[in-house]
């Protein structure tokens, strides 16, 4: 049903050199440069991360309540990628760890503040 998520930036190159490095943990990689911002994914077919500066020239703002979760398929991606994006200077939300029966997620917020998860089922 997703077909892409779009975050804001004040720092084009600041963030795509994290999504780059964070994003290569899970196989994807850029499909699309805007001028403006960029896009990563597995294959054009599956949903994308997108990461630009606004449109309407204002500074990028978080939104409160908002988060995107990549979906890996196992507890071992889970506690790299948590890792790398601790290694590339993200903020804490809740390490990796169960969250429930079932469950394993990793928490935190990329350099722009944008809060971000990458989990597991099973």
């Amino acid at each position: 049903m997703i077909g892409y998520v779009t975050l804001g930036t004040t720092d084009l190159p600041r963030a795509a050199a994290f999504y780059d490095a964070l994003l290569a943990e899970i196989g994807a990689k850029r499909t699309m440069d805007f001028g403006r911002g960029y896009a990563w994914g597995v294959s054009m077919d599956k949903p994308g991360l997108g990461v630009m500066l606004p449109f309407d020239g204002q500074p990028a703002t978080v939104g409160n309540g908002v988060m995107v979760a990549f979906a890996v398929d196992s507890k071992d991606k889970v506690d790299r990628v948590y890792a790398k994006a601790m290694a590339l200077g993200a903020k804490d939300e809740g390490p990796a760890g169960p969250r429930g029966e079932g469950f394993y997620a990793g928490y935190f917020r990329d350099l722009d503040g944008n809060k971000l998860n990458v989990f597991c089922i099973g």
